[in-house]
């Protein structure tokens, strides 16, 4: 079975970069070392690797991607914490990130 992943890093900047691979090993060598030009992290280096999840799916990873691409900034530091219950608290305050009704995790 093929495995995909969701990632999240954290930019020299403070902001975080939200990606999809099948090879996280080579996509965050990419990144680190600025290969791809025009990538949002391409200017905000250093970075670090906060958050990874596994998915059998390419179509459910890449879902998964786009959910959390539009949370906001506390949304995503609760999900990289491990923080289930506040994330659950976030989105019930803000329904348009997702919600425990809409498949949250």
């Amino acid at each position: 079975m093929k495995s995909y992943y969701i990632y999240i890093l954290q930019c020299s900047d403070g902001s975080y970069y939200t990606g999809v691979t099948n090879n996280v090993e080579r996509r965050l060598y990419e990144h680190k070392e600025g290969l791809i030009e025009g990538c949002y992290t391409h200017n905000k280096r250093p970075l670090k690797l906060m958050y990874v999840k596994e998915f059998g799916d390419i179509v459910e990873a890449i879902s998964r991607e786009k959910q959390i691409k539009g949370w906001t900034r506390r949304k995503k530091e609760a999900l990289i914490a491990g923080d289930f219950e506040k994330l659950v608290e976030l989105s019930k305050s803000h329904p348009s990130t997702g919600s425990p009704s809409t498949g949250l995790w």
